[in-house]
């Protein structure tokens, strides 16, 4: 179903994340969150393009006009790559200093997804999930999440998948892409640190989920019945998976760096060849899809 990963860029990363294709600029964006950084890999040439970003970056979305939405610590803000500048959206939750955005996603319903993690060890459930609109308001549609993470959602975006890292919990919704509205929560998967616990995500146009398994090493392809098939990967640590490519068939994935038995692995940023199709991402601020 994957053929082998290989490395694609030369730099080494201490937090790769949230990596999302963008069909328009044949170009996977991804971030090292604790650098702070944006990157654009132009997939035809491999030219890596840096933005610095002012805080830590937990994830981005595509946005209108060519900019980008990105969840910062201090709130989701817009990104023009052209001109580099940033403008402040909506912060989610300024009264919670303990916690820092982690995993976005924009939604079948153009809005963006993004939920937070407490930044400390041991992690408490203070984090939650937020739905961002384009006009800046923010609402809170999960509550006591340790580490958000895992969002994704099914071709035609009527399920939605979201995960607590620090529990191992990957939870499946219905979701509705004209409102937003989410319901009939159940529990897709329970993945223990053997089995590799759930980071970043995404979905392919079978209906499985893909889940970084960051303790294990492997990914987790998550049937909709939560059925499970787990594939070995070159990073001890794998953060997130994107589909990607023009036939949305190269699977990208991202790495943070760990200590290991034989030394510090740095994280990076690997592809390969998937025998299936992934489902393509939403665009902050367009039309829900039909």
């Amino acid at each position: 179903m994957l053929s082998p990963f290989e490395r694609v860029i030369d730099i080494d990363l201490a937090l790769g994340e949230g990596p999302v294709w963008d069909e328009d600029r044949q170009a996977l964006w991804f971030v090292d969150i604790l650098a702070p950084a944006l990157y654009r890999l132009d997939w035809p040439s491999r030219a890596l393009t840096r933005h610095g970003m002012p805080t830590e970056i937990g994830s981005l979305g595509l946005a209108e006009g060519g900019r980008l939405v990105v969840a910062l610590r201090s709130g989701v803000h817009l990104f023009d790559p052209q001109s580099e500048s940033l403008t402040f959206l909506v912060h989610p939750e300024p009264e919670r200093t303990m916690n820092r955005m982690n995993d976005g996603k924009v939604g079948p319903d153009g809005c963006f997804w993004v939920g937070s993690m407490h930044d400390s060890s041991p992690r408490q459930p203070t984090g939650a999930l937020y739905r961002v609109t384009p006009e800046g308001t923010s609402t809170r549609v999960v509550e006591n999440v340790h580490v958000s993470n895992g969002l994704a959602w099914a071709a035609g975006g009527r399920t939605m998948t979201h995960a607590d890292s620090t529990t191992g919990v990957i939870t499946a919704y219905d979701f509705d892409p004209a409102t937003g509205a989410m319901s009939n929560a159940r529990r897709l998967a329970l993945l223990s640190d053997a089995e590799g616990r759930p980071d970043g995500a995404a979905m392919d146009m079978e209906g499985f989920d893909w889940s970084a398994g960051v303790s294990a090493g492997c990914l987790n392809r998550v049937s909709p019945s939560g059925d499970i098939e787990r594939f070995p990967v070159p990073a001890p640590a794998p953060t997130m998976p994107c589909f990607g490519g023009p036939d949305r068939r190269t699977l990208f994935l991202t790495s943070l760096a760990r200590e290991t038995s034989q030394g510090r692995v740095a994280g990076a940023l690997f592809a390969c060849t998937a025998t299936v199709t992934g489902v393509p991402v939403g665009r902050f601020g367009a039309p829900p899809t039909p």
